[in-house]
């Protein structure tokens, strides 16, 4: 059994009856929605005509919240709707991210994620969703796509019908019935200032009173619009960036923990670094102290962050945000040990730790990577270079920070020297794998204008002053400079400062291409 969707838009009249019909079987909170009906219009006046289409959790067979979902507070169900349990949600809002959908939000009166069930709770009763019940047109046809003689499936099997995004590889279950292609492709809508009925960004998010739900209208982008131009004309609010200046300060706490103890560690094994105050005290106090600020990060993002322990206690083994924790845990108990032998002065020991606290350091840098990638609903973050970004993000940070460390505890210039090599080596390296982030071919439309948002749209200046030449040229020319005071702090700080800058823009871009 696998229950799904068909949505006859050649029937629907968007008269928001199955959004009020779901809003109030369900109890949904004002300011969120868990179906909606949106118009867009195409043609120029007076050759115009309006396109519904009714938005709303596809209960994917493959559903990338699920794997992401680090508590199984979401999960598929034996007859195929995808459900969720609020008691065992922390909020974490990785679900909205990987959801290419746009189906999910965080409810504002429980503070957890939430959606379209189906009516699950209707269903086991023997009844239809509530949606399908006050339709006043018959334009939703639920039912079992497994059973051949079901309208459901009669209507999927003889009809051209569509589903949205197909590319994704969810295996979406809503099915659109003579749908305009326009309507259901956010890249192929322009977004104005303002809707039939009201002004974007008029209707506060009430998890933030001070910042507006929906945005400003997306930057206008040239290379779309190739089969006509169509226009938002009405749609529901949508939250804010649910991952905002946490999320990239996390990225950046966790480069310098992780770099600090990677720098550390292949410094000791290529012998410039030894037993001294900077290896055995500096090393894991800066380690230690960025691990438990990267921890605290992301505590205080979850929006139920005293259901913090969930993550071990009723874990997802597929999602990256569970294996992050356990990855955070390792490098937290091997610093851990470093610290103590540094403390005691035992140079063998620390030679001991090097080996398995660099794999552990580079996996802290690295694991990111892979819960950015089940992050599906964002596709500038499903790069292949996310990978050896954030590495070498780490020996940028690690290399920098530690340079700052050992001119603060006046360490020899052989370690000074090579610490400052380090740096300008990964700063040269975080510049090429920037251009190729940036300049090479992207995998989809959207990461591309993702990439030009950065490049040439509004977040270009703080990229080409604050990350290019602020945070990577200018250090690259003052650590080969000999003749600047402090030529070599200056040139850590600014390589630090750049890559917080990278990793907050990197954030923006991902999320400012809407998913529906």
């Amino acid at each position: 059994m696998r229950y799904g969707f068909v949505i006859d838009q050649r029937k629907c009249i968007g008269c928001h009856a199955c959004t009020v019909a779901c809003k109030e079987e369900n109890q949904v909170p004002l300011g969120v929605n868990r179906t909606w009906v949106k118009y867009i219009e195409k043609g120029v006046f007076p050759d115009t005509r309006r396109y519904f289409s009714v938005m709303r959790c596809n209960h994917c067979d493959n559903a990338p919240c699920v794997a992401i979902c680090p508590t199984v507070a979401l999960y598929r169900r034996p007859d195929g709707i995808v459900d969720f349990d609020g008691e065992r949600c922390i909020g974490c809002k990785s679900c909205m991210q990987a959801c290419p959908y746009d189906a999910l939000y965080i409810d504002p009166e429980t503070q957890t994620a939430a959606k379209c069930h189906y009516c699950a709770h209707r269903v086991e009763a023997g009844l239809e969703p509530a949606c399908v019940v006050v339709c006043p047109v018959q334009a939703i046809v639920p039912g079992d796509l497994d059973d051949p003689g079901s309208p459901i499936a009669r209507l999927v099997a003889s009809q051209q019908t569509q589903v949205r995004k197909p590319e994704q590889g969810t295996e979406p279950k809503l099915f659109y019935l003579g749908a305009e292609a326009a309507a259901l492709t956010p890249g192929m809508q322009e977004r104005r200032g303002g809707y039939v009925f009201s002004q974007v960004g008029g209707i506060p998010d009430p998890g933030q009173p001070n910042r507006p739900a929906a945005g400003p209208p997306a930057p206008p982008d040239q290379r779309v619009d190739l089969l006509g131009l169509a226009r938002t004309v009405y749609d529901v609010a949508h939250p804010d960036r649910p991952w905002g200046w946490k999320v990239a300060a996390y990225l950046w706490t966790k480069s310098v923990a992780a770099g600090a103890f990677l720098v550390a560690s292949l410094g000791l094994a290529a012998g410039f670094l030894t037993g001294d105050a900077l290896t055995g005290l500096a090393v894991p106090l800066i380690g230690l102290a960025f691990l438990l600020l990267t921890t605290l990060l992301l505590v205080l993002d979850l929006k139920r962050p005293e259901r913090f322990l969930y993550l071990f206690l009723k874990p997802n083994p597929r999602s990256w945000l569970v294996l992050g924790g356990f990855i955070l845990f390792a490098a937290g108990a091997l610093g851990g040990l470093w610290l103590l032998a540094g403390f005691v002065g035992n140079l063998v020991a620390l030679q001991l730790l090097a080996w398995p606290m660099a794999a552990v350091a580079a996996a802290t840098a690295g694991y990111s990577a892979f819960l950015f990638g089940q992050a599906e609903g964002r596709d500038f973050w499903q790069s292949p270079l996310l990978l050896p970004h954030l590495l070498v993000a780490a020996l940028v940070a690690g290399s920098a920070g530690l340079l700052l460390a050992a001119r603060a505890l006046g360490s020899a210039q052989i370690v000074v020297g090579g610490l400052g090599l380090v740096l300008w080596a990964s700063l040269l390296a975080s510049a090429l794998v920037l251009g190729a982030e940036l300049f090479t071919a992207h995998g989809t439309q959207d990461a591309a204008r993702a990439a030009r948002l950065l490049t040439r749209g509004p977040l270009r200046a703080p990229l080409w002053g604050g990350v290019v030449v602020a945070g990577t040229a200018l250090p690259l020319v003052l650590l080969l400079s000999a003749a600047v005071p402090l030529g070599s702090e200056l040139a850590a700080l600014l390589a630090l400062g750049g890559l917080w800058l990278w990793e907050d823009l990197w954030i923006r871009a991902g999320q400012m291409i809407p998913l529906s």
